[in-house]
């Protein structure tokens, strides 16, 4: 097949305004091949919206999977944060954690929902991230279980505010995660010091097993970086899709 159509991709930029956030805030909406308003179609929201696109290649692995192995398409939202406060946003000890939790679950679903044709059930919704992303989207899921129910995990920083979130679950049988966390992440420098978020990724598992959570958990050769990811994006996806 013709590799060029893995990379003629329709990606849209929308501004959605965030009373929450007292702005707007710039996502990049991936459109699949095909694309038609009468249809309808999953969705997949990411953190780090630019880095997912440029670094984790999301665009181009959604077209990949449709051409190649007949994937359901799926319409990708990624969204952008600054760098400079991703930590406050991201971070459950944050201050515009809150904030930002209430912004993706009360402003920005519905503003997606309204302008483009995605299923609104939270089994056709998957939410991802790297690191912290893997962070809030976990967190979102927990908080808002009946938007959110499929989370990826690229190597999340589920630290101990995270760990102590889902203790205070008693069932999570109806959330589906995909974790994979890298074999050589055993001193991540966050900024906020160093982690082992090898440790705390097993540490996480084992609680949400424990309160029956149909956990996907796989532990790799990589580092805490996009080139890890990267490679691990494709089947996640495919499982959901």
């Amino acid at each position: 097949m013709n590799q060029d159509i893995y990379y003629k991709r329709t990606i849209v930029k929308e501004l959605v305004p965030s009373a929450m956030l007292g702005e707007q805030r710039s996502v990049r909406i991936y459109l699949p091949p095909g694309y038609n308003e009468l249809l309808s179609y999953p969705v997949i929201y990411c953190q780090d919206g630019e880095d997912f696109f440029n670094f984790g290649r999301i665009a181009t692995t959604m077209n990949r999977l449709i051409y190649d192995e007949n994937t359901e398409p799926a319409i990708i939202v990624g969204v952008d944060v600054d760098k400079s406060i991703r930590t406050s946003e991201y971070s459950p000890d944050g201050e515009r954690f809150a904030a930002y939790c209430r912004f993706f679950a009360e402003e920005l679903l519905p503003f997606i929902e309204h302008h483009y044709p995605v299923r609104p059930d939270s089994n056709e919704r998957i939410v991802s991230g790297d690191s912290l992303g893997g962070t809030v989207s976990l967190h979102l899921a927990l908080d808002y279980p009946s938007l959110f129910s499929r989370v990826i995990s690229l190597s999340g920083a589920f630290l101990l505010s995270t760990q102590e979130r889902i203790q205070l679950e008693t069932d999570l049988s109806w959330l589906d995660i995909s974790m994979v966390i890298g074999l050589e992440e055993k001193e991540v420098d966050t900024g906020r010091g160093r982690f082992d978020f090898l440790e705390a990724n097993r540490i996480s598992k084992q609680l949400l097993i424990e309160r029956s959570c149909p956990v996907v958990y796989e532990e790799k050769p990589g580092k805490h970086v996009w080139g890890f990811w990267q490679q691990e994006l494709p089947a996640m996806m495919k499982r959901f899709l």
